[in-house]
């Protein structure tokens, strides 16, 4: 069964940039290494337009795929690197694609 998943993230302010370099390196480890992903997106905004939330946007072939992606050094290393700049814990809404 696919897996999706939006982590929705919030930045302090003047870390924008910071934020989008460590993520566009992990975005680019995940397609380039996990063949049970089958989407890993960096997304900025929101309804509102807040220019300071960004949501990955991923999805995945089975719930192994998900396992997976959590234990991966990148993962790890480059979602730590992010933790100093996010202005409080990420959003997470887990789904199973039914159609």
């Amino acid at each position: 069964m696919v897996h999706s998943i939006v982590a929705t993230i919030r930045v302090k302010a003047g870390e924008e940039a910071a934020v989008e370099t460590i993520a566009r390196k992990l975005v680019a480890a995940v397609n380039a290494n996990e063949p049970g992903c089958m989407l890993y997106t960096l997304n900025k905004g929101n309804p509102d337009n807040d220019p300071l939330t960004y949501a990955f946007i991923e999805r995945y072939q089975d719930e192994d795929a998900v396992k997976a992606h959590r234990a991966t050094d990148h993962n790890r290393s480059l979602g730590k690197a992010l933790g100093p700049q996010l202005d409080g814990a990420p959003t997470i809404l887990r789904m199973k694609e039914l159609a």
